[in-house]
């Protein structure tokens, strides 16, 4: 895959995180996209995990600011949003995308491991794939492309490099719905 599909790919991330559709990026658009997954995983929004959801997209917001030069409260354009990850994407490469990603992850795999092993298996993926809103037909699929060894689980790591790896437009599957 290209530069273009990751841009692409960008593109995308912004126009999906752009809960309210005004254009910009909020702090209120993160919050937004995190109750929107445990909405959708049928999560208590008062849970333990809900709330690490909420304060890793606050995290995340609050990183993407202040790499576009957005004063702390402030609106991220589409245009900054796309300058800022292209920068941490194509410049400063994974170990950037790993702090800004990592939070998010670890909240999403505490969300969904209904078992509390500490990973995902196939059906917890698929879950919160669909929460996402990605189809259930090409969620289900999906997790043997992704698990590479082959166990049947995604450790925190392994689901930050599939995360990674479709940022970086290296996996040919749909994580955004």
């Amino acid at each position: 895959m290209s530069t273009a599909v990751a841009n692409d790919r960008l593109a995308k991330r912004f126009e999906r995180w752009d809960t309210d559709g005004n254009g910009v990026l909020e702090a209120s658009d993160f919050q937004g996209e995190a109750a929107r997954i445990a909405q959708n995983l049928g999560k208590s929004a008062d849970s333990q995990e809900v709330q690490e959801l909420h304060s890793a997209f606050q995290g995340l917001y609050e990183h993407l600011a202040q790499k576009a030069g957005v004063p702390a409260g402030g609106a991220i354009s589409r245009e900054q949003f796309l300058d800022a990850t292209g920068e941490m994407l194509f410049k400063e490469g994974e170990a950037s995308l790993n702090r800004a990603l990592s939070p998010i992850v670890k909240a999403l795999i505490r969300l969904c491991d209904d078992n509390h092993d500490g990973e995902i298996d196939a059906r917890e993926f698929q879950a919160w794939l669909s929460a996402v809103g990605v189809p259930a037909s090409q969620a289900g699929d999906m997790f043997q492309k992704v698990d590479r060894n082959g166990d049947g689980r995604l450790s925190e790591d392994e689901l930050l490099q599939v995360v990674r790896d479709f940022h970086f437009g290296r996996l040919e599957a749909e994580l955004l719905g």
